[in-house]
């Protein structure tokens, strides 16, 4: 079931939203050599205390992981990209870190993740991290009423395409508003033309993520994050997008 939002409702999600925001640009600013993930954590933590907010991790519990997830944010670095169990874990020259956040202000939830590259950048890493960019704003143009959901997966795929990269379909984005996983789910592949009808209302999670070397994945034995099968790196970027009547808009930036 699709839960189309109003434009206030709306509104109240870009409130969220520009919280998620801010406490990512944050944490960007934050991650540098030697500092420690639980560190991160533990500063996400104050801000969301601060704010008021409720996490959308705390106590978060899918068939997928080995809950409760314990954390107010996902740190994945370098082959890890979803669901990355903050630990302790000191950031080296050259590390690639996705932070994923999610929490919910006054009922309605916001959800972003930004990959950033800690030290000296290597030309790959910046290709890698900039194609998921690149194919969020793709996909977030294609999230216009009359549209079709495959619109977006394919925007999204076609960059990953051209940039040589495969992509996982297990995982992709999904949409949003009271809770943080709501219908429907969005692949980061698919067909122009195809599925749901876009409306005006839907709120969307848009998520392109993918390795440098594989669609593949594997599950570390804290059984929650995810990483490349083959070890390669990875980067992650996510928006909140609502659709309107007047096109996209993008409630995380």
């Amino acid at each position: 079931m699709i839960e189309l939002k109003t434009a206030a409702e709306i509104d109240k999600m870009r409130v969220t939203g520009g919280f998620v925001a801010e406490v990512l640009t944050e944490l960007s600013g934050l991650a540098a050599i030697g500092v420690n993930l639980l560190d991160l954590e533990h500063h996400a933590r104050d801000l969301v205390k601060r704010r008021g907010a409720q996490s959308c991790y705390w106590d978060y519990d899918p068939s997928f992981g080995t809950g409760p997830f314990r954390n107010v944010i996902c740190l994945s670095v370098n082959d890890a990209v979803l669901h990355g169990l903050p630990h302790d874990y000191r950031l080296c020259d050259g590390d690639v870190l996705t932070m994923d956040f999610a929490v919910s202000i006054d009922g309605w939830v916001a959800d972003a993740a930004r990959t950033v590259i800690v030290g000296t950048p290597t030309d790959a890493d910046v290709r890698l991290v900039r194609a998921t960019e690149e194919a969020l704003a793709a996909g977030t143009t294609a999230a216009r009423p009359g549209n079709r959901l495959g619109d977006i997966s394919a925007a999204i795929g076609a960059v990953a395409a051209d940039h040589g990269y495969s992509v996982n379909a297990e995982f992709g984005g999904h949409g949003l508003g009271r809770t943080m996983h709501e219908d429907p789910h969005v692949s980061n592949v698919g067909r122009p033309g195809r599925g749901l009808k876009l409306r005006a209302g839907m709120t969307l999670a848009l998520e392109p993520w993918w390795a440098a070397g594989t669609n593949r994945i594997r599950y570390d034995r804290d059984g929650w994050t995810i990483r490349s099968a083959d070890g390669s790196r990875t980067a992650h970027t996510e928006d909140t997008v609502a659709i309107t009547e007047a096109g996209p808009l993008v409630l995380t930036r």
